[in-house]
């Protein structure tokens, strides 16, 4: 076990690195959480409000569930913040952080561990505690310890660092008359109150059951407002926005009739998943709903697959078969891409529109259909009238009940809940759990232009979760694998917990030094990579500290050394 003199904390420069404000925007950021600065006799106000409402036991369960959480976010920063040091310099990471944010000064005392043996014991003395102070001012001298929001931090974040339970207790507290505070933190079986003190750790009963009467009381309040609203929902589908919720409406008035709906949007926008929620929640819904994207069928083909075929009508047909068409009757039937149709098969449907009837290629018998069209495209149809290069007679068949599906760009609130879709569908596909996105990485996400739409979104968070191991927060690069490249619509964004606290090379304090920069023969390549030689000299060849050095991360920096390599 280490001696107090053996227990110097590290420099806390690459934490503070860490930290950017971003008063433009109202934003503080600590790596890619974002945080609030708020005073101290606002959390002591709260304290003392949930002391008189709950009482102190509750109080307390409380916010020692709060500091935990605070806890296990800050413990998901030390790989990225220290990965070359060793595992106890890492892990003061959350001693520093708790100074750094103005809760405590803490010294360690007694520190031994071992993370593959799962062994923990650690003492701390705790000064200035201002959670101590606060509740002096307004319950004078305690006869317990009161630092539950940061002895939950502490039980939080050596709990995520060690990938087991530890649980600190404060043994003494400047709150009772001690000159200080002083914890103690072992794994949970190790305490002889080990159910007690978990008990603190665990939901409050009494405060679920208000939660799901406040819940139960804001549905009822919901229904009443507008009866019905949820028959305007999709099924399988996902979205509050105002946008999203008039593309549900058109559609439920359409599920309850005939009529022939074109879907149009982007490509990724989602409109086989609206043409299966206008099925599913028609009349047809126990009825065939087939899906067919005319794209991808030769056009030699096309009218065999969607109209079917009789014996011998072609070379390789040997034998009849019946067609999209007839196997969607009494149903719906699905026509993605339909401007990709051949002419003749676009004189085909067109006569299955109007008369619900249809022949067999190389067949002369007529076959009635009933069968409810859904058409989409994501290219604009009257421009392919004007072009020649759809029947224009089709078109306006087609164009009865034309349902506009908007990007996701101008759906940006429905973005939090479609990622909370995936995420769980994801989660079970590679049976993970990670912790959702991490704070930066969601404002990027709601700032990105999605070319892609729901589809590209869908496949960021598959490959999130891929990358992302349990239990931890999914960060930006898992999303944004080229993040580096100046070309990435990302860059637009004023990315935060990445900036070096030293002045950038551009600002004002060094304009003569940028002027000789300028000068003839200026090389922006060359620069860069005499920067970068420069810092993997000081850091003694070290990619993950040249890179603090340089104010970028480690995998930047090592595309960057890739492409001169490659150069």
């Amino acid at each position: 076990m280490a001696s107090a003199k053996d227990l110097q904390f590290p420099e806390i420069g690459d934490l503070l690195s860490q930290i950017r404000f971003e008063t433009d925007r109202g934003k503080i950021w600590l790596n890619e959480q974002r945080m609030l600065l708020i005073h101290a006799s606002g959390m002591g106000l709260l304290r003392k409000e949930l002391i008189e409402t709950l009482g102190a036991n509750r109080a307390q369960g409380f916010l020692m569930r709060f500091g935990y959480h605070a806890g296990w976010k800050d413990a998901e920063i030390v790989a990225k913040v220290r990965p070359d040091l060793s595992k106890k310099e890492a892990f003061f990471v959350g001693p520093q952080l708790h100074a750094i944010k103005g809760m405590v000064n803490v010294r360690a005392t007694e520190l031994d561990f071992d993370i593959e043996a799962g062994n923990f014991y650690g003492e701390f003395d705790w000064f200035d505690s201002y959670e101590a102070e606060l509740h002096r001012q307004d319950f004078g001298l305690s006869t317990c310890p009161v630092c539950w929001t940061q002895i939950g931090y502490a039980s939080g974040y050596t709990t995520f660092y060690m990938g087991r339970s530890i649980i600190f207790k404060e043994v003494a507290c400047k709150a009772g008359g001690a000159p200080h505070c002083h914890i103690i933190g072992k794994p949970a079986e190790e305490w002889e109150d080990q159910a007690e003190l978990e008990r603190y750790f665990l939901p409050d009963p009494i405060a679920e059951e208000l939660f799901a009467l406040r819940h139960e009381l804001s549905e009822l309040r919901d229904n009443v407002r507008s009866a019905g609203q949820d028959d305007d929902l999709l099924l399988n589908s996902v979205g509050q926005s105002p946008a999203f919720k008039q593309v549900c409406n058109l559609i439920r008035r359409a599920s309850s009739s005939r009529v022939t709906v074109l879907l149009q949007g982007e490509t990724g926008v989602g409109k086989e998943v609206v043409a299966r929620g206008l099925h599913e929640s028609s009349d047809r819904c126990d009825r065939p709903f087939v899906a067919v994207n005319c794209a991808c069928i030769p056009p030699d083909l096309i009218e065999a697959e969607l109209f079917g075929v009789e014996k011998g009508a072609f070379t390789g047909a040997t034998q009849s078969r019946e067609g999209k068409f007839e196997r969607a009757n009494g149903g719906t039937i699905f026509l993605d891409e339909v401007v990709e149709l051949s002419p003749r098969a676009q004189a085909t449907l067109l006569r299955v529109l109007q008369e619900g009837e249809l022949e067999r290629v190389g067949d002369n018998r007529t076959r009635k259909v009933d069968v409810r069209v859904v058409a989409a495209t994501n290219e604009d149809l009257e421009q392919a009238v004007q072009n020649g290069k759809f029947r224009a007679d089709l078109f306006y068949r087609l164009n009865v009940f034309p349902v506009k599906i908007p990007p996701l760009r101008e759906r940006a609130e429905d973005i939090p809940l479609l990622i909370e879709h995936f995420l769980g569908k994801y989660h079970a596909l590679y049976n993970k759990r990670t912790l959702g996105v991490s704070d930066l990485a969601l404002e990027s996400l709601l700032q990105y232009r999605w070319p892609g739409n729901i589809r590209e979104l869908e496949n960021m968070i598959e490959r999130g979760v891929i990358l992302t191991d349990n239990n931890h927060t999914i960060d930006i690069e898992a999303f944004f694998p080229s993040l580096s490249e100046p070309s990435h619509p990302l860059n637009s964004i004023n990315r935060s917990g990445r900036l070096s606290p030293k002045p950038a090379l551009g600002s004002s304090a060094q304009p003569q030094l940028i002027e000789q920069l300028l000068g003839e023969g200026f090389s922006l390549d060359a620069l860069e990579a005499q920067l970068i030689q420069l810092a993997l000299e000081k850091a003694d060849g070290n990619v993950s500290q040249a890179a603090r050095l340089l104010g970028v991360t480690r995998p930047q920096l090592a595309y960057r050394l890739k492409k001169q390599d490659a150069g």
